[in-house]
């Protein structure tokens, strides 16, 4: 999810619209989960995870194929504050990607609606660039896929990745993810139209993976721990 649903000022608008408690209807709406991972634990973002994403997040070579993230720490405060209300409006969520042990957050995992029910729905993650190659993305992914689908409902996990973008390609084909077009000029960054790939990932293909003994991949999640 090359564009972030977050936008400066998107904030004021929403929160006009602010939902009641009556409206909260679901375990995740009120707090995330902690996924847990053998190396990685993913949990609901805090205000106090605001300076090291913009430190970790803000940099050339994470930001060059995202939408421009937030210019400093304050912004990321008013990032997580929407997030935080837009998961209790139910309509989107977004985990912190910490290492086993330490609790900073090094990266973060998107996923938002498409339409009222999250049947449909799209995904996008940024790691700091010290965690590439480590195996972060990997298990963060996997936890996130399974929260998707087997907790949230999504039939349907879509995503975009820029075609200069090879590391991002790369990693959503790893996990399953199926290219299904190319959007032509539809992604704008630093003065240029850019081409991006659309992917996908269906409920039934991660389970059918899942199921199969020739599973590639040798993460097994470790375990979920609702807070």
């Amino acid at each position: 999810m090359e564009k972030m649903p977050y936008q400066p000022g998107v904030e004021r608008l929403e929160q006009a619209f602010a939902p009641s408690a009556a409206t909260i209807t679901s375990d995740w709406q009120r707090a995330l989960p902690t996924l847990h991972g053998e190396q990685v634990v993913l949990r609901d973002l805090r205000s106090s995870d605001a300076a090291s994403l913009f430190a970790l997040l803000t940099t050339d070579e994470v930001s060059r194929f995202i939408s421009p993230p937030p210019v400093d720490v304050s912004g990321f405060e008013r990032f997580i504050a929407w997030a935080q209300h837009q998961r209790i409006a139910g309509t989107y969520v977004c985990f912190a990607v910490t290492l086993k042990g330490f609790d900073t957050a090094i990266g973060i995992f998107q996923v938002r609606q498409m339409d009222p029910s999250f049947d449909l729905a799209e995904w996008g993650f940024a790691i700091g660039s010290a965690f590439w190659g480590s195996g972060v993305f990997q298990e963060s992914a996997e936890l996130v896929l399974d929260f998707s689908f087997d907790v949230l409902g999504v039939r349907r996990l879509e995503a975009r990745a820029a075609v200069a973008n090879g590391r991002g390609n790369g990693a959503l084909v790893k996990v399953g993810a199926v290219q299904e077009a190319v959007l032509r000029k539809s992604f704008a960054r630093n003065g240029q139209l850019l081409d991006q790939v659309l992917y996908a990932l269906l409920a039934e293909d991660r389970r059918a993976k899942k199921a199969s003994p020739r599973r590639s991949s040798s993460f097994t999640p470790v375990g979920v721990r609702v807070h």
